[in-house]
C-alpha cells in the first residue's frame, strides 16, 4: 500500500512539471513519462497481481473443483509459456477466434463448470472488489515476457476476425464522430500529456501492445488489454462492448498482427 502511494505521489509531481513545462511533454526517451516508467520499472506492483494469478490458476475452483491447469491456451494443455504472444487465435474446441480472457473464460466453464455468467463476473477490479481475471491475465502474460509477438493469421476465421477488427478500427461513431484512427492513426499526436502512438505504424504498435496488461498507477491496478479498449470506447462516448465480445477480440486481433515482431514486455507499468 505505501509503494502504490508512493508511485502516485510521483506521478501527480511529474504530470504538475510537464504542465508548467510543456516542452517537456515530448516522445521519445527523453519524454518524462518514459523516464518515470524506466525509473520504476523494477518496482513494478503487478508482480503481487502476477503472484496471485499463479495461484489462481493452480487452485481448485468452480463446481468441478479442478484447477485450470489442463486449460489449453493455444499452445498445448496447461502450458502458459509463450502462449500469450500467439494470442489470439482460432481454437477448434470452440470454433472460434479467441483472446486471452475469452479463452479463460471457456475454461472457467468447460473444466471448472462455472457458468459463462459466473466466469464473467467481476472483470474489472474496483475499490475492494479485485478481480480474479487481472490477477489470472498478469500472471500468463509474464510468461510470455522477451517472446517476440507472433499472433496466428492462417486460419479463415483469423484472417476474418483481423479484417473486422481493421474496419472496427476505422469505423467512425458517437457524438463526436470519432475512430479509434482519430486518435492512433496518425504521427505526432497528444492528448494532454500522454502520447498517442499512432496502432498503424509497425514501431509505435509494437511498443504499444507488448506493454499491456500493465499496471496503472493512477488505478492502483493491473489492467487488461479487454479494459484498455473498453476505456478506449468510452472516450469516443460509445457504448460498452461485452465482456469477451467477437468485436474485442476482433480490434485485438488487428491491433496484434500489427505489433508482430514486437518484444513482449508486461504486465508493464503506466501512469
Amino acid at each position: 500500500m505505501k509503494k502504490t502511494k508512493k508511485l502516485i505521489l510521483m506521478a501527480s509531481v511529474l504530470a504538475a512539471v510537464c504542465a508548467a513545462n510543456p516542452a517537456l511533454a515530448q516522445q521519445g526517451k527523453d519524454d518524462p513519462l518514459t523516464k518515470y516508467r524506466d525509473m520504476l520499472a523494477g518496482d513494478n506492483p503487478a508482480e503481487l497481481s502476477e503472484m496471485k494469478g499463479e495461484a489462481l490458476w493452480k487452485t481448485a475452483r468452480g463446481p468441478n473443483k479442478v484447477s485450470l491447469e489442463k486449460c489449453d491456451l493455444g499452445v498445448g494443455a496447461g502450458v502458459v509459456a509463450g502462449a500469450y504472444v500467439k494470442l489470439p487465435r482460432y481454437f477448434e474446441d470452440t470454433k472460434m477466434v479467441q483472446d486471452l480472457e475469452s479463452r479463460l473464460v471457456t475454461c472457467m466453464v468447460m473444466l471448472q463448470g462455472m457458468t459463462p455468467a459466473e466466469a464473467r463476473k467481476n472483470p474489472f477490479s474496483s475499490p475492494g472488489k479485485p478481480s480474479d481475471m487481472e490477477a489470472l491475465a498478469s500472471y500468463i502474460t509474464s510468461q510470455s515476457r522477451g517472446l517476440k509477438m507472433a499472433t496466428p493469421l492462417s486460419h479463415p476465421k483469423e484472417k476474418e476476425a483481423y479484417a473486422i477488427g481493421k474496419q472496427i478500427f476505422y469505423y467512425r461513431a458517437g457524438p463526436y464522430d470519432f475512430s479509434c484512427a482519430t486518435c492512433h492513426g496518425a504521427p505526432d499526436k497528444r492528448i494532454r500529456l500522454q502520447y498517442l502512438p499512432d496502432l498503424t505504424n509497425p514501431k509505435d504498435a509494437r511498443e504499444a501492445y507488448a506493454t499491456w496488461p500493465a499496471y496503472r498507477v493512477s488505478q492502483g491496478e493491473v489492467r487488461t488489454m479487454q479494459h484498455r479498449l473498453n476505456d478506449c470506447f468510452r472516450q469516443q462516448r460509445l457504448h460498452e462492448h461485452l465482456y469477451t465480445s467477437d468485436a474485442i477480440t476482433a480490434l485485438t486481433m488487428f491491433l496484434a498482427r500489427n505489433a508482430e515482431g514486437a518484444t513482449y514486455n508486461a504486465p508493464a507499468l503506466k501512469r
